[in-house]
């Protein structure tokens, strides 16, 4: 494959603290007699020592937290800013989506906008006749098309910029997380058309916190953190786990044994399906394991051993769940170990916590909700179900359940 984008020992250096006036002529000689030392100017590194490559076609996410280096890594291939140290090498044309509005004049209506904005990213007016009522009908301006952009919302601003940007046909297209302030349902239209883009072989690079989204469209991730290359990998499910793993504490397990006069509980753990200990984040489309070992001191027929899920920010208790539901059988003495599936396809985008619930039924409880004593925590991020760009985003609800639907025409 064609080289689309090489980047060497790309470093980029600024400035931090304030920014010193200009001095007269006057001012300096006294400040040289006077002897005056100068403020020692304080440096940060925004980029450093970055290398690799991207071919024709591939589609990369970026990931990172605040400050990581996306935004000025995107600025660098863009032309808009240059590196301190080492260079990039961009081959074909770059279209950029990297800030709201960027390229737009207040003053100018939208359709002289789209012309502006077009002619900023190299098209031609010919090529922007022919696109225009795609841009225009993609943005969904129709009515403000004669109004000054300066009236426009942030919103809007953003569907007329990707609009042009997207259509523009660029070889590579840089987009920055300017998505997030549109709509939901723009956000769901853009991935599509940038899900176009990646069948029609065009390099993409795209900043964004949207970790469906990353999962779904790109071939490759670039971790970046203060600067520096964490990580980069094909392996994108696996990269999104260690990348959001590492903003938490790994609660996996939970170690203290607790004893009472019916069990003890030995280890109560989240698990993969094929039983191997997991870090504590899953994608949509995967099967959440619990497993509670116990050594059980007698048989009791009225024993139920179970957990509480609850959705961590908002405390809601989304469902009980006990060992007896479906098979009222009862637990021999001795250690024994139980194992069961929340399945892929339910919950939505969001931070968790398992209880572990016990009780005697027709007596009271041992482990009571909301005890506190058993916990595990775990959070779904990102993910796609099925074929479905839609089943990739997160929705405002608790639940995500992803459920099949059939069609007949009547």
């Amino acid at each position: 494959m064609e080289t689309a984008i090489k980047v060497e020992n790309l470093s980029k250096k600024y400035r931090i603290g304030e920014r010193l006036p200009y001095k007269t002529i006057r001012e300096e000689i006294i400040k040289f007699f006077k002897r005056e030392k100068k403020k020692n100017q304080q440096f940060i590194w925004a980029l450093k020592n970055l290398s690799f490559e991207i071919k024709r076609g591939e589609v990369v996410g970026i990931i990172g937290p605040n400050g990581a280096g996306k935004t000025t890594l995107l600025k660098i291939l863009s032309r808009i800013t240059e590196p301190t140290d080492g260079y990039a090498e961009v081959y074909g044309r770059v279209g950029s989506l990297l800030e709201v509005g960027i390229g737009f004049h207040p003053e100018l209506t939208g359709r002289e906008n789209i012309y502006l904005n077009g002619a900023i990213l190299g098209m031609k007016k010919k090529e922007i006749d022919k696109k225009f009522d795609e841009i225009v009908s993609f943005a969904e301006l129709e009515k403000f098309l004669d109004t000054p952009v300066k009236y426009y919302s942030s919103g809007m601003y953003v569907r007329l910029a990707f609009s042009v940007a997207a259509h523009f046909e660029p070889d590579i297209l840089l987009v920055d997380e300017v998505l997030a302030v549109g709509d939901i349902s723009f956000q769901k239209k853009c991935l599509g058309k940038m899900e176009t883009l990646t069948k029609e072989a065009r390099t993409v690079l795209f900043v964004s916190h949207n970790m469906g989204a990353i999962e779904s469209l790109c071939t490759k991730c670039i971790w970046l953190d203060k600067g520096k290359i964490v990580k980069i990998s094909e392996d994108i499910s696996k990269l999104i786990k260690e990348y959001v793993s590492s903003f938490f504490r790994n609660e996996t397990s939970f170690q203290k044994k607790l004893k009472n006069e019916f069990f003890e509980v030995l280890s109560f753990n989240l698990i993969e399906k094929k039983d191997k200990p997991t870090i504590p984040v899953y994608l949509k489309n995967e099967d959440i394991g619990i497993e509670i070992e116990l050594n059980v001191f007698e048989k009791n027929p009225r024993l139920s051993i179970g957990y509480a899920l609850y959705e961590n920010k908002s405390n809601v208790c989304l469902w009980w769940s006990f060992h007896v539901d479906v098979e009222p059988y009862i637990l021999p003495c001795g250690n024994i170990i139980l194992k069961t599936f929340i399945p892929s396809g339910l919950l939505n985008d969001g931070e968790y916590r398992i209880e572990m619930l016990a009780g005697i039924d027709g007596v009271g409880w041992i482990l009571p909700p909301g005890n506190n004593q058993m916990v595990l925590k775990f959070i779904v991020k990102g993910g796609k179900i099925g074929s479905s760009m839609l089943s990739a985003t997160k929705r405002p609800t608790l639940l995500f359940p992803a459920l099949k639907w059939n069609f007949f025409k009547k």
